[in-house]
């Protein structure tokens, strides 16, 4: 059942994985060469991931790409993942906080695919960034969700206001209400409760999204995935060789402290993949490489 939609969907989150590595390549390509370095530059640690069942059968996996310490991203990961099996109590406990299955526990299979990506910048003005987009199946429904959101340590304005228009441009053929409900989506699940603000300067966020039209829904999850270039190179670019000061680099640290706060207490994505038994490492790529806290 529905064989054919998964592997489109699947193929077409590799597909955006490469597009995005292309690219980050080729901005730390162009960054080294114009600071003069001779070391070779943009290379990606590729690694094979692999989800174990219960019973240690293989149950898919996918493949973790990381840069580290660039001259221009400190870390950046982009990861695909097509996993699948029969979700334990633990891991529809915690999808059952968000979701009604009815009929889960008499047939607990579940299939899922997606691409999930987060940046982490040398400079402190360039801003760090998050995107993910899935489809999730199981026998009694399937759904889309993902989003993207900017992190920035020091906001500018106008990189806030292009980072938004970019997501509403390319959400508006989909209908005009739906980036207001997207952003005001992310507006609330990227906030910190216990620091009573955001991480970031939000984005666009949907989760558990089926309107009854697969191809409709894809094509709305093709366009959040392709509107994150368009959204953050502009912003890199133009803040990448802005000089910055030791206070700069404090204040990125503290963020970044956030960051990690919020991915490691509240983030579904990371309480899902640790629930369901997929590679630790890949699950937690998205924690910066340093932090601070006061």
């Amino acid at each position: 059942m529905f064989e054919v939609e998964k592997n489109t969907a699947s193929e077409w989150f590799s597909a955006l994985r490469d597009q995005i590595i292309s690219a980050f390549v080729g901005l730390e390509q162009s960054h080294q060469s114009g600071a003069g370095s001779q070391t070779p530059a943009g290379v990606f640690e590729v690694t094979e991931t692999r989800r174990r069942s219960e019973d240690g059968s293989d149950a898919g996996g996918g493949v973790m790409s990381v840069l580290r310490d660039g001259r221009l991203f400190e870390k950046v990961g982009v990861n695909v993942s097509t996993v699948h099996g029969h979700l334990a109590a633990s891991a529809q406990a915690a999808m059952a906080a968000r979701k009604e299955l009815p009929g889960m526990k008499d047939d607990p299979r579940f299939w899922a695919s997606g691409i999930s990506l987060v940046a982490h910048m040398q400079n402190p003005h360039c801003p760090a960034v998050h995107m993910n987009t899935r489809m999730f199946w199981t026998p009694h429904g399937w759904w889309f969700g993902g989003g993207s959101d900017l992190n920035p340590c020091l906001e500018y304005d106008e990189d806030t206001a292009h980072f938004h228009a970019t997501q509403a441009r390319f959400l508006a053929p989909h209908g005009a209400e739906l980036y207001p409900r997207l952003k005001k989506w992310a507006d609330d699940y990227f906030y910190i409760p216990h620091r009573k603000r955001a991480r970031g300067v939000g984005g666009i966020f949907m989760d558990d999204h089926c309107s009854g039209n697969w191809a409709a829904d894809f094509a709305l999850t093709q366009d959040i995935g392709r509107a994150f270039l368009s959204a953050f190179v502009p912003l890199v670019e133009k803040r990448r060789s802005q000089p910055w000061s030791v206070a700069d680099k404090e204040a990125q640290l503290l963020h970044r402290g956030l960051y990690a706060e919020y991915n490691l207490v509240y983030d579904r994505g990371t309480k899902f993949g640790l629930a369901t038994g997929h590679d630790p490492d890949a699950v937690l790529m998205s924690l910066p490489p340093l932090a601070k806290w006061r």
